[in-house]
């Protein structure tokens, strides 16, 4: 068993990743005896991934705010607290606060056996961002 405190440092996503203004925090990284990764992402209000895939998919779970995920050729959802967001694997999509609220969620994914968690594509185009999300009852 490990127990940590704090485990790491927030860092600004990188521009190759994100629109806008996103803060990342690894909670969890791989190991030799786990491919596992965990990670909280807060996206500011209007930021968002670029389309994205991961090989052995990815579960996302709201914490905080009001945000939205996309997949690609499909609608796109609102997700607030609580919401467990679950991403094939190799699946194109994109996720990210709403352009009024502040968002932030859990990421659990695995890294490939080369090491890779994800392959980034383009960024989610305006017109695409300000679809009409399908609305939570």
């Amino acid at each position: 068993m490990e127990v940590t405190n704090n485990p790491s440092a927030v860092t600004v996503g990188p521009p190759e990743w994100f629109t806008g203004t996103a803060y990342m925090k690894s909670l969890k990284g791989p190991t030799e005896a786990s491919r596992l990764v965990v990670g909280s992402v807060e996206f500011t209000p209007g930021a968002r991934t670029f389309w994205h895939s991961h090989p052995h998919g990815q579960t996302l779970i709201v914490t905080e705010g009001i945000g939205l995920v996309g997949r690609r050729g499909d609608v796109i959802h609102q997700i607030s607290v609580g919401d467990v967001v679950v991403i094939e694997p190799g699946e194109e999509h994109w996720h990210g606060a709403d352009s009024q609220n502040s968002m932030t969620h859990l990421h659990i994914n695995e890294v490939d056996v080369n090491g890779t968690y994800a392959t980034f594509c383009e960024p989610v185009s305006e017109a695409e961002y300000l679809a009409s999300p399908l609305t939570q009852d």
